[in-house]
Protein backbone atom coordinates (compact mmCIF):
# COMPACT_ATOMS: atom_id res chain seq x y z
CA UNK A 1 0.00 0.00 0.00
CA UNK A 2 2.66 2.05 0.14
CA UNK A 3 3.00 2.25 -3.56
CA UNK A 4 -0.14 4.28 -4.20
CA UNK A 5 1.24 7.05 -1.27
CA UNK A 6 3.85 7.84 -2.78
CA UNK A 7 2.42 8.30 -6.07
CA UNK A 8 0.50 11.01 -4.18
CA UNK A 9 3.52 11.84 -2.88
CA UNK A 10 5.44 12.57 -6.25
CA UNK A 11 2.10 13.79 -7.65
CA UNK A 12 1.75 16.39 -5.32
CA UNK A 13 5.50 17.45 -6.16
CA UNK A 14 4.30 17.34 -9.81
CA UNK A 15 1.57 19.55 -8.84
CA UNK A 16 2.78 21.99 -6.74
CA UNK A 17 5.99 22.62 -9.33
CA UNK A 18 3.75 23.69 -12.24
CA UNK A 19 1.66 26.02 -9.82
CA UNK A 20 5.05 28.13 -9.87
CA UNK A 21 4.94 28.48 -13.18
CA UNK A 22 0.91 30.16 -12.63
CA UNK A 23 -0.58 27.09 -13.09
CA UNK A 24 -4.41 27.90 -11.39
CA UNK A 25 -6.98 25.80 -13.36
CA UNK A 26 -6.68 22.34 -13.58
CA UNK A 27 -9.36 19.93 -16.15
CA UNK A 28 -9.97 16.89 -14.92
CA UNK A 29 -11.32 13.81 -16.47
CA UNK A 30 -12.77 10.83 -14.49
CA UNK A 31 -10.29 8.04 -14.43
CA UNK A 32 -8.54 5.43 -12.12
CA UNK A 33 -5.00 6.09 -13.71
CA UNK A 34 -5.00 8.91 -13.15
CA UNK A 35 -6.21 9.09 -9.20
CA UNK A 36 -2.68 10.61 -7.65
CA UNK A 37 -3.23 13.38 -9.58
CA UNK A 38 -6.83 14.18 -9.55
CA UNK A 39 -6.74 13.60 -5.92
CA UNK A 40 -3.92 15.93 -4.96
CA UNK A 41 -4.95 18.73 -7.50
CA UNK A 42 -8.50 18.27 -5.38
CA UNK A 43 -6.26 18.66 -1.85
CA UNK A 44 -4.19 21.69 -3.43
CA UNK A 45 -6.72 24.85 -2.52
CA UNK A 46 -4.08 26.90 -4.99
CA UNK A 47 -5.69 25.04 -7.52
CA UNK A 48 -9.53 25.93 -8.99
CA UNK A 49 -10.76 22.40 -10.68
CA UNK A 50 -12.55 21.95 -13.69
CA UNK A 51 -14.73 18.61 -14.63
CA UNK A 52 -16.12 16.83 -18.08
CA UNK A 53 -16.72 13.57 -18.13
CA UNK A 54 -15.73 14.36 -22.61
CA UNK A 55 -12.23 14.46 -22.83
CA UNK A 56 -12.38 15.83 -26.59
CA UNK A 57 -14.56 18.54 -24.38
CA UNK A 58 -12.10 18.92 -21.60
CA UNK A 59 -9.65 19.52 -23.82
CA UNK A 60 -11.40 22.89 -25.33
CA UNK A 61 -12.30 24.10 -22.15
CA UNK A 62 -8.73 24.12 -20.82
CA UNK A 63 -8.21 26.02 -24.46
CA UNK A 64 -11.00 28.35 -23.35
CA UNK A 65 -9.22 28.92 -20.07
CA UNK A 66 -6.21 29.52 -21.35
CA UNK A 67 -7.01 32.17 -23.87
CA UNK A 68 -8.89 33.87 -21.25
CA UNK A 69 -6.24 33.86 -18.52
CA UNK A 70 -2.79 34.36 -20.68
CA UNK A 71 -1.74 31.42 -18.16
CA UNK A 72 -1.24 27.89 -18.63
CA UNK A 73 -3.93 25.21 -18.20
CA UNK A 74 -3.20 21.94 -17.20
CA UNK A 75 -5.31 18.92 -17.63
CA UNK A 76 -5.26 15.34 -16.17
CA UNK A 77 -7.05 12.53 -18.04
CA UNK A 78 -6.39 8.98 -17.61
CA UNK A 79 -4.84 6.11 -19.36
CA UNK A 80 -5.39 4.49 -23.20
CA UNK A 81 -7.77 6.49 -25.78
CA UNK A 82 -8.43 9.14 -23.26
CA UNK A 83 -5.56 10.57 -24.24
CA UNK A 84 -5.96 10.41 -28.21
CA UNK A 85 -9.30 13.00 -27.46
CA UNK A 86 -7.03 15.80 -26.44
CA UNK A 87 -5.36 16.03 -29.50
CA UNK A 88 -8.08 18.15 -31.68
CA UNK A 89 -7.79 20.83 -28.57
CA UNK A 90 -3.85 20.62 -28.28
CA UNK A 91 -3.30 21.16 -31.86
CA UNK A 92 -5.51 24.21 -31.87
CA UNK A 93 -3.37 25.91 -28.83
CA UNK A 94 -0.10 24.68 -29.85
CA UNK A 95 -0.51 26.81 -33.50
CA UNK A 96 -2.11 29.93 -31.77
CA UNK A 97 0.20 30.07 -28.51
CA UNK A 98 -2.48 28.99 -26.00
CA UNK A 99 -0.49 27.21 -22.81
CA UNK A 100 -1.56 23.92 -22.35
CA UNK A 101 0.38 21.21 -19.76
CA UNK A 102 -1.18 17.57 -20.29
CA UNK A 103 -0.62 15.25 -17.74
CA UNK A 104 -1.51 11.74 -19.39
CA UNK A 105 -1.84 9.22 -16.51
CA UNK A 106 -0.30 6.01 -17.97
CA UNK A 107 0.46 2.09 -17.28
CA UNK A 108 4.22 1.61 -15.99
CA UNK A 109 6.46 0.36 -18.73
CA UNK A 110 5.83 -3.38 -18.13
CA UNK A 111 2.05 -3.02 -19.05
CA UNK A 112 2.70 -2.04 -22.20
CA UNK A 113 2.77 -3.95 -25.47
CA UNK A 114 1.34 -7.14 -23.66
CA UNK A 115 -2.27 -6.96 -23.26
CA UNK A 116 -3.19 -5.20 -20.36
CA UNK A 117 -6.21 -3.34 -20.41
CA UNK A 118 -6.49 0.57 -21.01
CA UNK A 119 -2.82 0.29 -21.87
CA UNK A 120 -1.69 1.97 -25.61
CA UNK A 121 1.65 3.19 -26.08
CA UNK A 122 1.86 7.25 -25.15
CA UNK A 123 5.28 8.14 -25.26
CA UNK A 124 5.34 10.52 -28.67
CA UNK A 125 1.99 10.53 -28.83
CA UNK A 126 0.99 13.96 -30.03
CA UNK A 127 4.36 14.26 -31.87
CA UNK A 128 5.61 17.64 -33.21
CA UNK A 129 2.19 19.28 -31.84
CA UNK A 130 3.74 19.57 -28.55
CA UNK A 131 6.54 21.96 -27.80
CA UNK A 132 8.17 19.93 -25.19
CA UNK A 133 7.73 16.14 -23.91
CA UNK A 134 9.34 14.63 -21.03
CA UNK A 135 8.23 10.84 -20.32
CA UNK A 136 8.66 10.25 -16.45
CA UNK A 137 9.97 7.83 -14.33
CA UNK A 138 7.32 5.20 -12.33
CA UNK A 139 7.46 7.29 -8.95
CA UNK A 140 10.45 5.85 -6.94
CA UNK A 141 12.22 6.76 -3.75
CA UNK A 142 15.39 6.38 -5.53
CA UNK A 143 14.62 9.52 -7.68
CA UNK A 144 14.84 12.74 -5.52
CA UNK A 145 12.14 14.94 -5.28
CA UNK A 146 14.49 17.90 -6.47
CA UNK A 147 15.25 15.72 -9.78
CA UNK A 148 11.26 16.07 -10.56
CA UNK A 149 10.72 19.09 -10.03
CA UNK A 150 13.71 20.20 -11.58
CA UNK A 151 12.52 18.25 -14.62
CA UNK A 152 9.18 20.08 -14.72
CA UNK A 153 10.76 23.48 -14.43
CA UNK A 154 12.95 22.25 -17.71
CA UNK A 155 10.30 21.08 -19.71
CA UNK A 156 7.89 24.18 -19.05
CA UNK A 157 10.62 26.40 -19.68
CA UNK A 158 11.77 24.48 -22.81
CA UNK A 159 7.47 25.34 -24.16
CA UNK A 160 7.21 28.52 -23.26
CA UNK A 161 4.88 29.59 -26.11
CA UNK A 162 3.58 26.26 -27.03
CA UNK A 163 1.78 23.07 -24.96
CA UNK A 164 3.66 20.63 -22.78
CA UNK A 165 3.02 16.74 -22.78
CA UNK A 166 4.43 15.05 -19.15
CA UNK A 167 3.22 11.22 -19.52
CA UNK A 168 3.15 9.89 -15.75
CA UNK A 169 3.19 6.07 -15.22
CA UNK A 170 1.29 4.98 -12.12
CA UNK A 171 1.70 1.51 -10.91
CA UNK A 172 -0.95 0.02 -8.85
CA UNK A 173 -2.37 0.27 -6.01
CA UNK A 174 -3.80 3.37 -6.34
CA UNK A 175 -5.38 3.99 -3.72
CA UNK A 176 -5.10 3.67 0.62
CA UNK A 177 -1.90 3.41 2.44
CA UNK A 178 -0.07 4.83 5.11
CA UNK A 179 -0.38 8.80 5.13
CA UNK A 180 2.85 9.15 6.66
CA UNK A 181 4.89 6.78 4.08
CA UNK A 182 7.42 8.93 2.23
CA UNK A 183 7.58 12.04 4.05
CA UNK A 184 11.20 12.31 4.68
CA UNK A 185 11.34 12.28 0.22
CA UNK A 186 8.92 14.92 -0.10
CA UNK A 187 10.58 17.16 2.61
CA UNK A 188 14.15 17.53 1.29
CA UNK A 189 12.70 20.01 -1.25
CA UNK A 190 12.81 22.23 2.27
CA UNK A 191 11.49 25.89 2.30
CA UNK A 192 10.31 25.31 -1.58
CA UNK A 193 7.01 24.12 -0.03
CA UNK A 194 6.51 27.24 1.06
CA UNK A 195 7.64 29.64 -1.42
CA UNK A 196 6.37 30.79 -4.67
CA UNK A 197 9.25 30.41 -7.20
CA UNK A 198 9.91 27.47 -9.24
CA UNK A 199 12.61 25.37 -7.69
CA UNK A 200 14.90 26.01 -11.52
CA UNK A 201 14.50 29.72 -12.76
CA UNK A 202 16.23 30.15 -16.00
CA UNK A 203 16.68 33.74 -16.81
CA UNK A 204 16.89 34.95 -20.52
CA UNK A 205 17.93 38.35 -22.13
CA UNK A 206 15.54 40.93 -23.43
CA UNK A 207 16.42 41.75 -26.58
CA UNK A 208 15.81 45.66 -28.53
CA UNK A 209 12.97 45.16 -31.00
CA UNK A 210 13.55 48.81 -32.56
CA UNK A 211 14.18 48.77 -36.19
CA UNK A 212 16.88 51.17 -36.87
CA UNK A 213 14.97 52.40 -40.01
CA UNK A 214 11.79 53.02 -38.86
CA UNK A 215 12.27 56.92 -39.21
CA UNK A 216 12.69 56.24 -42.81
CA UNK A 217 9.88 53.56 -43.58
CA UNK A 218 6.95 55.64 -41.76
CA UNK A 219 7.09 58.35 -44.57
CA UNK A 220 6.49 55.84 -47.29
CA UNK A 221 3.00 54.71 -48.50
CA UNK A 222 2.65 51.73 -45.77
CA UNK A 223 -0.82 49.44 -45.01
CA UNK A 224 -1.73 48.03 -41.58
CA UNK A 225 -3.06 44.30 -41.06
CA UNK A 226 -4.32 43.29 -37.97
CA UNK A 227 -5.54 39.76 -36.96
CA UNK A 228 -5.83 38.29 -34.21
CA UNK A 229 -5.08 40.77 -31.71
CA UNK A 230 -6.10 41.09 -27.63
CA UNK A 231 -8.45 43.82 -26.68
CA UNK A 232 -5.41 46.13 -25.58
CA UNK A 233 -3.68 45.47 -28.61
CA UNK A 234 -6.32 46.01 -30.52
CA UNK A 235 -7.54 49.82 -29.07
CA UNK A 236 -3.21 50.76 -29.46
CA UNK A 237 -3.31 49.92 -33.24
CA UNK A 238 -6.30 51.39 -34.04
CA UNK A 239 -4.77 54.28 -32.42
CA UNK A 240 -1.28 54.24 -34.10
CA UNK A 241 -3.01 53.53 -37.68
CA UNK A 242 -4.67 56.39 -37.33
CA UNK A 243 -1.81 58.43 -36.44
CA UNK A 244 -0.03 57.07 -39.12
CA UNK A 245 -2.81 58.01 -42.14
CA UNK A 246 -2.06 54.31 -42.76
CA UNK A 247 -5.16 52.65 -44.24
CA UNK A 248 -5.99 49.81 -41.53
CA UNK A 249 -7.26 46.50 -42.60
CA UNK A 250 -8.93 44.75 -39.69
CA UNK A 251 -9.95 41.15 -39.15
CA UNK A 252 -13.14 40.92 -36.82
CA UNK A 253 -10.59 39.14 -34.12
CA UNK A 254 -8.69 42.43 -34.15
CA UNK A 255 -10.81 44.24 -31.79
CA UNK A 256 -9.79 47.38 -33.37
CA UNK A 257 -13.40 49.08 -34.18
CA UNK A 258 -12.90 48.00 -37.85
CA UNK A 259 -12.45 51.70 -38.61
CA UNK A 260 -12.39 50.74 -42.30
CA UNK A 261 -15.24 48.42 -42.32
CA UNK A 262 -16.33 45.58 -44.69
CA UNK A 263 -13.12 45.23 -45.91
CA UNK A 264 -13.60 41.61 -47.05
CA UNK A 265 -16.33 43.38 -49.63
CA UNK A 266 -14.81 46.41 -51.16
CA UNK A 267 -11.42 44.66 -51.41
CA UNK A 268 -13.38 42.64 -54.05
CA UNK A 269 -13.51 46.25 -56.07
CA UNK A 270 -11.28 46.79 -58.62
CA UNK A 271 -10.21 50.39 -58.16
CA UNK A 272 -9.55 49.30 -54.60
CA UNK A 273 -7.23 47.20 -56.11
CA UNK A 274 -5.56 49.78 -58.24
CA UNK A 275 -5.44 52.44 -55.44
CA UNK A 276 -3.34 49.55 -52.97
CA UNK A 277 -1.04 48.18 -55.49
CA UNK A 278 0.88 51.51 -54.50
CA UNK A 279 1.96 50.15 -50.99
CA UNK A 280 5.55 50.32 -50.65
CA UNK A 281 5.07 48.75 -46.90
CA UNK A 282 2.57 46.31 -44.96
CA UNK A 283 2.50 45.85 -41.49
CA UNK A 284 0.45 43.15 -40.26
CA UNK A 285 0.07 42.90 -36.26
CA UNK A 286 -1.20 39.71 -35.22
CA UNK A 287 -1.90 36.65 -37.68
CA UNK A 288 -5.25 34.18 -38.56
CA UNK A 289 -6.68 36.51 -41.37
CA UNK A 290 -10.48 35.53 -41.50
CA UNK A 291 -11.35 36.89 -44.96
CA UNK A 292 -10.97 35.67 -48.01
CA UNK A 293 -10.34 38.66 -49.85
CA UNK A 294 -7.76 40.19 -47.49
CA UNK A 295 -6.16 37.02 -47.83
CA UNK A 296 -6.20 36.56 -51.31
CA UNK A 297 -5.12 40.50 -51.03
CA UNK A 298 -2.35 39.59 -48.38
CA UNK A 299 -1.48 36.99 -51.17
CA UNK A 300 -1.13 39.01 -54.56
CA UNK A 301 0.66 42.10 -53.56
CA UNK A 302 4.17 42.68 -53.41
CA UNK A 303 5.81 45.58 -51.51
CA UNK A 304 9.16 46.52 -50.81
CA UNK A 305 8.51 45.14 -47.35
CA UNK A 306 6.41 43.03 -45.04
CA UNK A 307 6.42 43.50 -41.63
CA UNK A 308 4.58 40.22 -39.18
CA UNK A 309 5.04 41.42 -35.92
CA UNK A 310 3.22 38.70 -33.05
CA UNK A 311 4.47 37.63 -30.04
CA UNK A 312 4.21 33.69 -31.59
CA UNK A 313 7.62 32.72 -33.00
CA UNK A 314 7.64 30.95 -36.66
CA UNK A 315 6.80 31.55 -39.98
CA UNK A 316 3.06 32.98 -39.84
CA UNK A 317 2.77 34.44 -43.22
CA UNK A 318 1.28 31.81 -46.28
CA UNK A 319 2.22 34.24 -48.74
CA UNK A 320 5.90 34.10 -47.66
CA UNK A 321 6.83 37.91 -48.35
CA UNK A 322 10.09 39.49 -48.48
CA UNK A 323 10.12 41.30 -45.15
CA UNK A 324 10.67 41.04 -41.44
CA UNK A 325 9.26 38.52 -39.11
CA UNK A 326 9.05 40.59 -35.86
CA UNK A 327 8.66 38.32 -32.83
CA UNK A 328 7.51 40.98 -29.79
CA UNK A 329 5.02 42.66 -27.64
CA UNK A 330 2.55 44.64 -29.84
CA UNK A 331 2.23 46.80 -27.78
CA UNK A 332 5.99 47.69 -26.52
CA UNK A 333 6.88 47.29 -30.17
CA UNK A 334 4.30 50.27 -30.76
CA UNK A 335 5.35 52.49 -28.51
CA UNK A 336 8.99 52.23 -29.36
CA UNK A 337 7.96 53.16 -32.87
CA UNK A 338 6.54 56.41 -33.10
CA UNK A 339 4.47 57.63 -35.59
CA UNK A 340 4.83 60.95 -38.03
CA UNK A 341 4.13 64.05 -36.97
CA UNK A 342 2.15 64.48 -39.72
CA UNK A 343 -0.25 61.29 -40.73
CA UNK A 344 0.67 59.93 -44.22
CA UNK A 345 -3.21 60.13 -45.84
CA UNK A 346 -2.01 58.59 -49.17
CA UNK A 347 -4.97 56.41 -49.48
CA UNK A 348 -8.32 58.31 -47.90
CA UNK A 349 -10.40 57.42 -51.20
CA UNK A 350 -10.88 54.05 -49.78
CA UNK A 351 -13.68 56.35 -47.58
CA UNK A 352 -15.92 56.28 -50.23
CA UNK A 353 -15.73 52.20 -51.04
CA UNK A 354 -16.37 51.55 -47.74
CA UNK A 355 -19.69 53.59 -47.21
CA UNK A 356 -20.54 52.24 -51.01
CA UNK A 357 -20.27 48.92 -49.02
CA UNK A 358 -22.17 49.91 -46.17
CA UNK A 359 -25.30 50.87 -48.54
CA UNK A 360 -25.39 47.74 -50.57
CA UNK A 361 -25.64 46.04 -46.70
CA UNK A 362 -27.96 47.66 -45.84
CA UNK A 363 -30.27 47.68 -48.65
CA UNK A 364 -29.68 43.63 -48.70
CA UNK A 365 -30.93 43.05 -45.21
CA UNK A 366 -32.93 45.91 -44.59
CA UNK A 367 -36.43 43.54 -45.27
CA UNK A 368 -34.86 40.77 -44.44
CA UNK A 369 -33.94 38.32 -41.51
CA UNK A 370 -31.75 36.20 -41.74
CA UNK A 371 -27.74 35.20 -41.11
CA UNK A 372 -26.91 38.16 -42.78
CA UNK A 373 -28.97 40.72 -40.70
CA UNK A 374 -27.48 39.40 -37.59
CA UNK A 375 -23.55 39.49 -38.63
CA UNK A 376 -24.34 42.87 -40.28
CA UNK A 377 -26.21 44.03 -36.83
CA UNK A 378 -24.14 42.01 -34.40
CA UNK A 379 -22.85 44.79 -32.29
CA UNK A 380 -26.44 45.55 -31.23
CA UNK A 381 -26.39 42.56 -29.50
CA UNK A 382 -23.28 42.90 -27.33
CA UNK A 383 -22.97 42.73 -23.94
CA UNK A 384 -21.75 46.10 -22.21
CA UNK A 385 -17.93 45.57 -21.04
CA UNK A 386 -18.84 42.23 -22.08
CA UNK A 387 -17.14 39.83 -24.64
CA UNK A 388 -17.83 37.81 -28.19
CA UNK A 389 -17.08 33.91 -28.99
CA UNK A 390 -17.46 33.68 -33.10
CA UNK A 391 -18.09 30.05 -34.21
CA UNK A 392 -16.04 29.11 -37.68
CA UNK A 393 -17.42 28.49 -41.48
CA UNK A 394 -19.91 30.48 -42.41
CA UNK A 395 -21.06 32.90 -39.33
CA UNK A 396 -17.25 34.52 -38.73
CA UNK A 397 -16.93 34.62 -42.72
CA UNK A 398 -20.10 36.49 -42.49
CA UNK A 399 -19.32 38.65 -39.06
CA UNK A 400 -15.91 39.66 -40.64
CA UNK A 401 -17.33 41.23 -43.75
CA UNK A 402 -20.46 42.56 -42.76
CA UNK A 403 -20.08 43.85 -39.05
CA UNK A 404 -18.46 46.47 -37.64
CA UNK A 405 -17.49 46.23 -33.33
CA UNK A 406 -16.53 48.43 -30.71
CA UNK A 407 -13.20 49.62 -30.48
CA UNK A 408 -11.76 47.28 -27.96
CA UNK A 409 -14.15 44.59 -27.52
CA UNK A 410 -12.86 41.30 -26.35
CA UNK A 411 -12.91 39.04 -29.55
CA UNK A 412 -12.67 34.89 -29.08
CA UNK A 413 -12.60 32.27 -31.75
CA UNK A 414 -10.46 28.63 -32.48
CA UNK A 415 -9.08 30.61 -35.96
CA UNK A 416 -6.05 28.60 -35.67
CA UNK A 417 -6.82 25.48 -37.61
CA UNK A 418 -10.43 26.93 -37.88
CA UNK A 419 -12.11 23.68 -36.97
CA UNK A 420 -15.96 23.53 -35.68
CA UNK A 421 -15.27 20.69 -33.19
CA UNK A 422 -15.06 22.00 -29.23
CA UNK A 423 -16.38 25.59 -29.85
CA UNK A 424 -18.96 25.14 -27.22
CA UNK A 425 -16.62 23.70 -24.78
CA UNK A 426 -13.74 26.74 -25.72
CA UNK A 427 -16.56 29.51 -25.27
CA UNK A 428 -17.34 27.96 -21.45
CA UNK A 429 -13.65 27.93 -20.55
CA UNK A 430 -13.25 31.84 -21.75
CA UNK A 431 -16.86 32.43 -19.96
CA UNK A 432 -15.39 30.78 -16.69
CA UNK A 433 -11.67 32.17 -17.18
CA UNK A 434 -13.19 35.99 -17.48
CA UNK A 435 -16.01 35.94 -15.75
CA UNK A 436 -17.45 38.25 -17.93
CA UNK A 437 -20.57 38.14 -19.76
CA UNK A 438 -20.52 36.60 -23.52
CA UNK A 439 -22.14 36.05 -26.46
CA UNK A 440 -21.45 33.38 -28.72
CA UNK A 441 -22.74 32.44 -31.89
CA UNK A 442 -22.29 29.50 -33.55
CA UNK A 443 -23.85 27.64 -36.43
CA UNK A 444 -26.12 24.24 -36.24
CA UNK A 445 -23.44 21.46 -37.65
CA UNK A 446 -20.91 22.86 -34.75
CA UNK A 447 -23.30 23.04 -31.97
CA UNK A 448 -24.22 19.40 -33.17
CA UNK A 449 -20.68 18.24 -32.87
CA UNK A 450 -19.73 19.74 -29.55
CA UNK A 451 -23.62 18.53 -28.14
CA UNK A 452 -22.08 17.11 -25.11
CA UNK A 453 -19.90 20.12 -23.95
CA UNK A 454 -23.95 21.64 -23.09
CA UNK A 455 -23.65 20.00 -19.93
CA UNK A 456 -20.56 22.32 -19.22
CA UNK A 457 -22.96 24.62 -19.26
CA UNK A 458 -25.07 23.90 -16.51
CA UNK A 459 -22.26 24.84 -14.03
CA UNK A 460 -20.75 27.81 -15.79
CA UNK A 461 -19.43 30.70 -13.95
CA UNK A 462 -21.82 33.52 -12.56
CA UNK A 463 -21.27 36.28 -15.46
CA UNK A 464 -24.11 35.68 -18.42
CA UNK A 465 -23.85 33.79 -21.19
CA UNK A 466 -26.40 33.97 -24.23
CA UNK A 467 -25.22 31.43 -27.19
CA UNK A 468 -26.98 32.02 -30.83
CA UNK A 469 -26.98 28.88 -32.59
CA UNK A 470 -27.45 29.81 -36.42
CA UNK A 471 -29.64 27.03 -38.06
CA UNK A 472 -29.59 26.69 -41.41
CA UNK A 473 -29.60 22.95 -41.67
CA UNK A 474 -26.20 22.02 -42.22
CA UNK A 475 -22.77 22.88 -43.60
CA UNK A 476 -24.11 25.86 -45.35
CA UNK A 477 -20.46 27.39 -46.16
CA UNK A 478 -20.70 24.47 -48.82
CA UNK A 479 -23.09 26.49 -50.60
CA UNK A 480 -20.78 29.21 -51.49
CA UNK A 481 -17.82 26.45 -53.42
CA UNK A 482 -18.45 25.46 -56.55
CA UNK A 483 -18.84 21.68 -55.35
CA UNK A 484 -20.65 19.40 -57.63
CA UNK A 485 -24.43 19.98 -57.40
CA UNK A 486 -25.39 16.77 -57.44
CA UNK A 487 -23.46 15.95 -54.50
CA UNK A 488 -23.57 19.39 -52.55
CA UNK A 489 -26.29 18.11 -50.11
CA UNK A 490 -25.48 14.39 -49.58
CA UNK A 491 -21.77 14.55 -49.07
CA UNK A 492 -21.09 18.61 -48.33
CA UNK A 493 -23.74 20.29 -46.49
CA UNK A 494 -25.34 17.15 -45.21
CA UNK A 495 -29.12 18.75 -44.19
CA UNK A 496 -29.75 17.24 -40.73
CA UNK A 497 -33.25 17.93 -39.72
CA UNK A 498 -32.74 18.69 -36.73
CA UNK A 499 -33.12 22.12 -34.02
CA UNK A 500 -31.93 22.32 -30.56
CA UNK A 501 -35.31 22.03 -27.90
CA UNK A 502 -34.92 18.58 -26.97
CA UNK A 503 -30.98 18.93 -26.78
CA UNK A 504 -31.27 22.35 -24.18
CA UNK A 505 -34.33 19.96 -22.46
CA UNK A 506 -32.02 17.18 -21.79
CA UNK A 507 -29.10 19.57 -20.28
CA UNK A 508 -31.60 21.87 -18.52
CA UNK A 509 -31.26 24.46 -20.47
CA UNK A 510 -33.08 27.68 -20.79
CA UNK A 511 -33.48 27.70 -24.20
CA UNK A 512 -36.35 29.80 -26.73
CA UNK A 513 -36.50 29.92 -30.66
CA UNK A 514 -36.80 33.43 -32.15
CA UNK A 515 -38.20 34.02 -35.56
CA UNK A 516 -37.64 38.02 -36.24
CA UNK A 517 -34.94 40.63 -35.21
CA UNK A 518 -36.96 42.02 -32.48
CA UNK A 519 -37.54 39.26 -31.08
CA UNK A 520 -34.11 38.66 -30.72
CA UNK A 521 -32.76 41.87 -29.73
CA UNK A 522 -35.56 41.55 -26.89
CA UNK A 523 -34.61 38.26 -25.82
CA UNK A 524 -30.48 39.00 -25.61
CA UNK A 525 -31.19 42.40 -23.82
CA UNK A 526 -33.50 40.20 -21.19
CA UNK A 527 -30.69 37.82 -20.51
CA UNK A 528 -27.83 40.62 -20.05
CA UNK A 529 -30.47 42.50 -17.62
CA UNK A 530 -31.27 39.20 -15.70
CA UNK A 531 -28.46 37.03 -15.67
CA UNK A 532 -28.02 33.08 -16.58
CA UNK A 533 -27.55 30.77 -19.48
CA UNK A 534 -29.55 30.84 -22.57
CA UNK A 535 -29.44 29.25 -25.86
CA UNK A 536 -31.68 31.06 -28.36
CA UNK A 537 -31.75 29.11 -31.68
CA UNK A 538 -32.87 30.95 -34.79
CA UNK A 539 -33.54 28.66 -38.27
CA UNK A 540 -32.92 30.74 -41.16
CA UNK A 541 -33.07 29.02 -44.83
CA UNK A 542 -30.82 26.56 -45.70
CA UNK A 543 -28.97 28.63 -48.39
CA UNK A 544 -29.78 32.04 -47.96
CA UNK A 545 -27.01 33.21 -46.14
CA UNK A 546 -24.75 31.96 -48.28
CA UNK A 547 -26.31 33.13 -51.27
CA UNK A 548 -26.46 36.50 -50.24
CA UNK A 549 -22.67 36.83 -49.40
CA UNK A 550 -21.63 35.75 -52.80
CA UNK A 551 -24.47 38.46 -53.80
CA UNK A 552 -22.63 41.07 -52.02
CA UNK A 553 -19.28 40.28 -53.42
CA UNK A 554 -20.70 40.10 -57.21
CA UNK A 555 -22.08 43.92 -56.55
CA UNK A 556 -18.62 44.56 -55.15
CA UNK A 557 -16.71 43.12 -57.95
CA UNK A 558 -18.93 44.29 -60.95
CA UNK A 559 -18.70 48.26 -59.29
Amino acid sequence: MSTSIFNRRWAAVLLQTLNRHNVTHICIAPGSRSTPLTLEAAANRQFICHTHFDERGLGFLALGLAKASKQPVAVIVTSGTAVANLYPALIEANITGEKLILLTADRPPDQIACGANQAIEQQGIFSRHVTSYLNLPRPSLDISAKWLTSAVDDVIYQAKMGCVHINCPFAEPLYGGDPQFGQEWSAKLGAWWHEKQPWLRYCTEQYNVIQPDWTIWREKRGVIVAGRLSATEGKYVAEWAKCMGWPLLADIQSSTGQPLAHADLWLAIPDVQNILADVEIVIQFGSYLTGKRLLNWQQSIQPKEYWLIDQLKGRRDPAHHYGRRIVADIVAWLTLHPTPQTPIDWAGSLLDYVQYAQSVITEKISNEFGEAQIAARLAELLPYNGQLFMGNSLSIRLADALAQLPKGYPVFANRGTSGIDGLIATAVGVSRGTNMPMLMVIGDVSALYDLNSLSLLRTSCSASLVILIINNNGGSIFSMLPTPANQREQFYRMPHQLTFQHAAAMFELDYCQVNNWQQLVTTVQHCWQNGGTKLIEINVPEHRGAVMFNELISEMEHY
